[in-house]
This record gives C-alpha cells, sequence and structure tokens, in this order.
C-alpha cells in the first residue's frame, strides 16, 4: 500500500485518479473506496481508459487538486515554522500535512459527496413526484421494460417498429432509474401516441417504485440472469422484484420472455408468453441467421408475414415477433411492420458485428449475464467459419454464486466448439477454465494479462474466414 500511495503524491495526478475511480463506481461511496484500498499501483488505474471530462468530472478533479495543493503548502508553511522555531510537534504536524493528504482528499471527497447527495436529493424527489403526475396524465400507450438483460434492445426495437405509424418517445440511452425518468418526464409534450421507459434494478423496491412514478398501461419482461447480486443478493430476489411491473399492471398487458428456465416460477397464466417460436399467437418458422441478420417468418392461419432484421441471432427473433405482433395490434399494417423490422440493426456493442481483414468480429462487450453468454455462444456455433474464437474477461456482480456460474460459462464456451478460447486475467479466471476442463474442451485456451494490447491489436489477430465474438466488459473497479 505504501508503494501504491508514493505514486498519487502529486496533487493533479491524485485529483484526476480519484474523480475517475469515483466516475467509474458511479459516484458511489462503498465500490470507490472498496477499490481504492485494494489498489496496488495508482499509476495503472487508468491504464484501460482516462476521465470523461464531464462538467462535473472537472469541477470535482479541480476541486480536489486546488485542496491538495493548499494542503501541502500549508504543510510546507507548518514544517518550516516548526523546524525554524524547534517546536518539534508543529514540525510533526506539518510533516504529517504533506504525507498524508493522498489518502485524507481520498475520504475527504467522500464526505463530501454524501453531504452533497443530501442536498441533490431533496431536489430530486420533488422532481420524481412531479413526474409522476405528469405520466398519470399522459393519454399516451405508456410500455415499460424491465428484465435482468435486453431491455435496451427491446426499447429501441419498438421505438424503431411502433415508429412507423405512431409519434414515439423513449428514455434515452440506459438512462433507466427514478430520476431518469423525471428528466425525461419533463421533456414530454402530452402529444406523443407511444412512451417506453426501461426500467433498471439496482437494488430490491426499484421497479414498484418506478412503476409507481411511471404509471404504465403495458409492461415487457426480457428475461431473468444473474446480475446486481451484491444487491440482491440471491436470483429469486432479483425476479421477484422485477416482476413487481407485473404486480404494478395486475397481470394486465404483461408480456413475458418464458426462454429462461429463471423466469419460469414468475409466470402466470393471465401473461402473455414470447420466445423465438411464438408470440401473441404469432409462430415464427424459417429462421435464417448469418453475419449479415437474422430473417424469418410470422404465420397465423393462413397469414404470412416475412421479415429480415439487421440483429444477429436467433435469440433476437422472440423480441422481434414480439414487437411485430405487439405493433399488429396496436394497429400497425403488416407493411409497417416489415419495414420496421427491416430498419432494426445492432445496437452499439450488442451482437455488434464489423468486418476486419477479412473475417468477422462481433462486438457483444455490452453483455453481462449468463443468458446472454448463452445466446452468443449458441450464435457463434450456427455460423459458418474457418476459424471460430471466442474472448471474454468474465460476468461481474455476480455475487456468491460466481464460481458456479464461470464454471457453467465454460460449458457454454466448450460447447459452441470455438477453435480458440481469449480468456482476461482476474478472479474469473480459473473458473472459466475449470468449465472448459470439464467440458471436455480440446481447443486453445490463452490467458491475456494485458487486455489493452489484446484489444488494440485484433486487426492482426483476425484472418479472412474468421469469426471471433467478444463478450461481456471487465470495469477496471473490479479485480
Amino acid at each position: 500500500m505504501i508503494r501504491s500511495l508514493l505514486t498519487l503524491y502529486n496533487p493533479l495526478s491524485l485529483a484526476t485518479t480519484i474523480t475517475y475511480m469515483l466516475q467509474n463506481t458511479e459516484y458511489a461511496s462503498k465500490p470507490y473506496l472498496a477499490w481504492f484500498w485494494r489498489t496496488q499501483d495508482f499509476s495503472r488505474v487508468m491504464y484501460r481508459r482516462t476521465l470523461d471530462q464531464t462538467r462535473a468530472a472537472r469541477l470535482m478533479r479541480d476541486a480536489i487538486a486546488g485542496g491538495a495543493f493548499l494542503e501541502v503548502a500549508l504543510g510546507i508553511a507548518v514544517l518550516y515554522e516548526g523546524i525554524a522555531g524547534g517546536y518539534i510537534e508543529l514540525s510533526l504536524f506539518g510533516a504529517a500535512l504533506i504525507l498524508a493528504f493522498p489518502v485524507l482528499w481520498a475520504h475527504l471527497v467522500v464526505v463530501a459527496l454524501w453531504l452533497g447527495r443530501q442536498i441533490v436529493a431533496a431536489k430530486q424527489q420533488e422532481l420524481i413526484e412531479q413526474s409522476r403526475k405528469i405520466f398519470t396524465a399522459h393519454p399516451g400507450v405508456k410500455i415499460a421494460v424491465a428484465g435482468s438483460y435486453g431491455k435496451t434492445s427491446m426499447k429501441e426495437l419498438l421505438v424503431t417498429v411502433l415508429g412507423e405509424k405512431f409519434s414515439v418517445a423513449a428514455t434515452p440511452g440506459n438512462k433507466n432509474v427514478a430520476i431518469s425518468h423525471a428528466y425525461f418526464a419533463k421533456k414530454l409534450t402530452g402529444h406523443e401516441d407511444v412512451l417506453v421507459i426501461e426500467y433498471g434494478e439496482g437494488r430490491p423496491g426499484d421497479v414498484a417504485e418506478f412503476a409507481e412514478n411511471t404509471r404504465p398501461t403495458h409492461g415487457i419482461i426480457t428475461g431473468l440472469a444473474p446480475a446486481h447480486l451484491d444487491q440482491y443478493k440471491t436470483l429469486q430476489a432479483a425476479g421477484k422484484d422485477i416482476f413487481a411491473l407485473a404486480d404494478f399492471l395486475k397481470g394486465q398487458n404483461v408480456y413475458v420472455n418464458d426462454e429462461p428456465e429463471a423466469i419460469k416460477p414468475f409466470i402466470k397464466s393471465d401473461y402473455h408468453a414470447y420466445n423465438h417460436k411464438s408470440a401473441l399467437g404469432w409462430k415464427a418458422t424459417n429462421i435464417k441467421v448469418n453475419p449479415d441478420g437474422t430473417s424469418f417468418d410470422l404465420t397465423k392461419g393462413k397469414k404470412v408475414i416475412k421479415l429480415k432484421s439487421g440483429l444477429l441471432g436467433r435469440h433476437n427473433v422472440g423480441a422481434l415477433s414480439l414487437v411485430a405482433a405487439l405493433g399488429l395490434e396496436l394497429g400497425l399494417s403488416e407493411k409497417q411492420v416489415q419495414d420496421g423490422i427491416a430498419k432494426t440493426k445492432p445496437y452499439e456493442h450488442r451482437m455488434q458485428p464489423r468486418q476486419v481483414s477479412g473475417g468477422w468480429i462481433i462486438d457483444d462487450t455490452y453483455n453481462g449475464n449468463l443468458e446472454g453468454v448463452r445466446a452468443g455462444t449458441a450464435l457463434l456455433a450456427s455460423l459458418p467459419a474457418k476459424r471460430k474464437m471466442y474472448v471474454t474477461p468474465g460476468l461481474v456482480d455476480q455475487g456468491k454464486d460466481s464460481a458456479k456460474i464461470h464454471e457453467e460459462m465454460g460449458k457454454l464456451i466448450a460447447a459452441a466448439k470455438p477453435d480458440v478460447v481469449v480468456l482476461m486475467q482476474n478472479s474469473t479466471t480459473e473458473h472459466i477454465k475449470t468449465g472448459l476442463k470439464n467440458a471436455k474442451y480440446t481447443g486453445e485456451v490463452t490467458v491475456e494479462n494485458d487486455p489493452l494490447n489484446f484489444y488494440t491489436n485484433l486487426d492482426k489477430f483476425v484472418a479472412t474466414g474468421d469469426v471471433l465474438l467478444m463478450q461481456n466488459d471487465w470495469p477496471d473497479n473490479y479485480n
């Protein structure tokens, strides 16, 4: 730790590093402090990324740097006076001020954040209360999207397809908590036909609170998988929280992806189940997948609608089918549904393909759960290639079941039969290797100690005819 702290004896470097760590832990005290105390070399904290220069980040960095400079200056002055006057205690105090400034400011900033949050929280609660009135009065169809994964993709599908006929507004990016919903509400005109509201889940009670605030008329639950288990502790607790959306709607207009095994105990008879085979009475047939996208037919009786999407993978057919069928129920024509589905394409870092050196790289680094791994490995297994490669650092926030989940991940990777598996060295690596070994994987396994170097040189790793799938990301604040 002493060697580590020596790298922070520069006030500006200290301020930048601390702000970066806070930014990457979403300014949450507990994970920030845990990261700070386990760091062995602060000069490598920003090895993979740099500080996102937002206004808040710049203000925080400058405040920390200014305070640290002042403390060092005061320490030097006190030390000088102590030595000049022969005051040992004063000299020791001055030296302590100089020596302790990295640790002191690393913790003072947490206190300042806590005080700031108390002020901000009151204002935010006022905005949230105002947004509840806006959502309650809004006459449009309000579709809430919840689940352990696939929320943003489902939201974007709804916006794209329903937008063929309706005026649609949706929460931006991954802004999916109460205050984000409140800011979204402030921008509404009241003339929108459809609102699509993404619900995050970070702690027990979140989804119930979001439903009370946004007053949805329809709810889509995209799936259940281990995620945020540091807060929920068990998958069952996470499922109960997510299905608070269905409870709010009293089972009416609730649409649930019933493919994950973990979700089945939560499904009730009045919910509308959807999967890659069917949705709302429509059957998905003739499914074809290639690096350019996915095509399939939706059939109901004698009706056949041919659909082609830019999204990759059989696992997307369920979501596409639901959006198409729901669009028809809400009043879209078959032509509008076809045109809307044709406009859908992979979202950034979510099964996003690109060609490199004559091969294909599929970027699924925003995936962060076991069901996503299941879908990704199934896609890799289905695609033709001269050589198949799978790259992952593992999954974060898997709680006490992390070892078990990563061993299962290893088995899923092995079942896809890639020629090469590349793992990033961290706390999950050995568990994935155990899963690969138990599944009798016989391909090549490489462990990278320098992920940045690997990812920035992918073009040298991929050749003509290759398919490389990258799944998951590993934020710097995880070990």
